[in-house]
């Protein structure tokens, strides 16, 4: 394949996104950064790739609102006439490959990023409308697990114009701990997903706080003061939360460290005893992949996208999504069996050195560059 000159439409500057940008700043082509949105808080602490080129447009300055739509479009269409790139990538599907595709420009390489399909397109007819136009004008849609696929497939995207790869790790970067690093004295839960309604994490409060309570109800109170909670990083609900956690009267064995360096997180998946998401909605999750590559024990909720990874017993275990009460008996049932916790950690390394390398996977993603280019080529021709 030739080099091209690619736009990389993102919503936000995210750690997905400097992984995408990372790679393509290694491949041949030229690739041009344009954001959609600057939201108020850094998502990503490193600085864009050096040959990665930034665009400066009427965008990326403020929050995404759908009434900025006209005046983006507008801005879109000249960015692309001064640029005139051989192809764009754009994603989530109903704000940037939404835009992109009303340019009326191709080959459009349009990205969903898990939500975008399996909750946000079935919020409003709009948001239907939406999601049906970007994918049909769209060449190509890469998704990150089958429950993407297959929710893109239903909406009526042709199956044979999708390519699915888990966007995966740095396994060099996320590791086993070398040596003992966890505290023998506490049993530690670890949290890092956003604060926010959709990762559940009100759901993993209260059921922290339910299996702290069992504890001490059953006499163990020795081991309801082992037991503590790593909640990284923030989001709309961190007065919600804090309030949970202080009227459970557990606030004491929370710890909150705020968002953390991309170099320190693989740390904290070390030091901890138990990973858990209790997310509504994710597709190959990134957090869970971290967990399962530093060889921490998982405890998830059973969500089509987590099932791709986690197989009860094997590799981890699952619990209703939603259910606190399922939770903390997961919790409680984690601490009671650290030697079977071990058997699963090790095999979930396995899986994710097998299917999770990002350097392997990377390569899924310019073979759907490939693809819409021969794509855009034969309806030219045809």
């Amino acid at each position: 394949m030739t080099a091209l000159k690619v736009v990389y439409f993102s919503r936000d500057y995210t750690t997905h996104d400097r992984r995408f940008l990372s790679a393509l700043a290694e491949s041949k082509h030229q690739v041009y950064f344009l954001r959609l949105e600057q939201r108020g808080h850094s998502l990503e602490e490193r600085p864009l790739p050096g040959n990665i080129q930034t665009i400066a447009w009427a965008g990326g300055q403020k929050p995404y609102e759908v009434l900025q739509f006209p005046r983006l479009l507008r801005g879109l269409k000249k960015v692309l006439a001064e640029i005139q790139p051989d192809l764009i990538q754009a994603g989530p599907i109903q704000s940037c490959a939404l835009l992109a595709a009303a340019t009326g420009f191709h080959p459009l390489v349009s990205v969903s990023w898990g939500s975008d399909l399996l909750v946000d397109a079935d919020r409003t007819p709009w948001m239907r409308r939406a999601t049906r136009y970007a994918l049909e004008h769209s060449e190509v849609m890469v998704g990150d697990c089958e429950a993407v696929r297959q929710k893109a497939v239903q909406i009526g995207m042709p199956p044979e114009r999708i390519i699915t790869f888990p966007w995966g790790i740095d396994l060099e970067h996320f590791q086993p701990p070398a040596g003992a690093v966890k505290d023998a004295e506490t049993f530690t839960v670890l949290s890092t997903r956003s604060w926010e309604p959709i990762y559940g994490v009100e759901v993993l409060a209260k059921a922290f706080i339910l299996a702290a309570q069992r504890l001490f109800d059953s006499g163990e109170a020795e081991n309801a003061r082992r037991l503590r909670l790593v909640m990284l990083g923030n989001g709309s609900q961190a007065g919600s939360l804090r309030g949970i956690f202080e009227e459970g009267s557990v606030i004491e064995q929370v710890s909150f460290p705020g968002q953390v360096s991309h170099e320190a997180l693989p740390g904290y998946f070390q030091e901890a005893d138990l990973y858990v998401s209790a997310s509504q909605s994710d597709g190959s999750s990134i957090s869970l992949l971290e967990a399962m590559a530093c060889e921490t024990p998982v405890l998830v909720s059973d969500i089509p996208g987590n099932r791709e990874w986690v197989e009860a017993g094997e590799t981890g275990r699952l619990f209703p999504a939603g259910n606190p009460q399922a939770l903390a008996e997961g919790i409680l049932r984690a601490m009671e069996e650290p030697g079977r916790l071990e058997e699963m950690k090790r095999k979930g390394r396995w899986v994710v050195e097998a299917r999770a390398d990002w350097k392997v996977n990377f390569g899924k993603l310019l073979e759907a560059y490939e693809m819409a280019v021969e794509r855009t080529r034969s309806v030219s021709s045809g």
